[in-house]
C-alpha cells in the first residue's frame, strides 16, 4: 500500500475534487475519516448529497469573478450499532456514481458542507490529507470569507515566480485595478 505524504495545512490552500480523489485511490479498504472543529466525524456519518455548480460574481472592487465549485455534504451523525467509518473504496464509489450523473470539474475547489442534522451547516475546505495504519484521514478547517481585490493585491506583493505577476508595469496596473474595494 503507497503511503500517503502529508500534506501541510496553508491558509489559502485549497485541495480540489480531483487531488482528493487521487490521493485517496490506493486505499480503497481503510476507513476514511474527517476531522474538524478538533475531533473525527462520528463513525455514522453519510455523504448525503455532491452538488457541482459555476458561479458567476462581482466582487466588492466591482470586478466580474466566476468559477466552478464541488460541494461534498456529510452528516455527521452516530453509527448504527457494529458500523464503522465508511471506506475509501466506498467514498470513491459515491463520487464516481456522481460524475456518471452530474458534471463535475475535478479541478474546481472543493467544499465540505457538515452538520448533525440538528446544527447549522458548516462550510469547511480540505486542508490536509494523510493516511496512516488505521486509517486515512481528511482534516477540513472552516472556509474563511475574503476580500478578492486585497488577495489579488496580496498576490502581487509576492516574488516573481510565486504568485507574483511578471513586471513592474503590469504589477503596477493590476494593483490599481486590485486595490479598487467598497470597504
Amino acid at each position: 500500500m503507497t503511503a500517503l505524504a502529508k500534506t501541510p495545512p496553508v491558509q489559502n490552500r485549497e485541495i480540489s475534487t480531483a487531488a482528493l480523489l487521487d490521493r485517496l485511490a490506493d486505499h480503497a479498504g481503510q476507513p476514511l475519516v474527517f476531522s474538524y472543529d478538533g475531533r473525527d466525524v462520528l463513525p455514522g456519518y453519510h455523504v448525503t448529497e455532491v452538488k457541482s455548480g459555476f458561479f458567476d460574481a462581482l466582487d466588492c472592487g466591482g470586478n466580474p469573478e466566476n468559477w466552478r465549485e464541488t460541494f461534498i455534504q456529510l452528516w455527521d451523525i452516530p453509527p448504527q450499532p457494529g458500523q464503522d467509518f465508511m471506506r475509501v473504496g466506498k467514498f470513491v464509489a459515491i463520487m464516481r456514481k456522481v460524475s456518471d450523473r452530474v458534471a463535475y470539474d475535478g479541478d474546481a475547489k472543493l467544499t465540505f458542507e457538515i452538520s448533525d442534522g440538528l446544527g447549522p451547516i458548516q462550510i469547511m475546505r480540505a486542508t490536509e490529507i494523510e493516511a496512516g495504519a488505521d486509517a486515512v484521514r481528511v482534516a477540513l478547517a472552516p472556509r474563511p470569507s475574503s476580500c478578492k481585490p486585497r488577495d489579488r493585491w496580496l498576490e502581487l506583493d509576492a516574488p516573481v515566480g510565486q504568485g507574483g505577476c511578471g513586471g513592474a508595469k503590469a504589477q503596477g496596473q493590476a494593483r490599481e485595478k486590485a486595490q479598487a474595494c467598497c470597504g
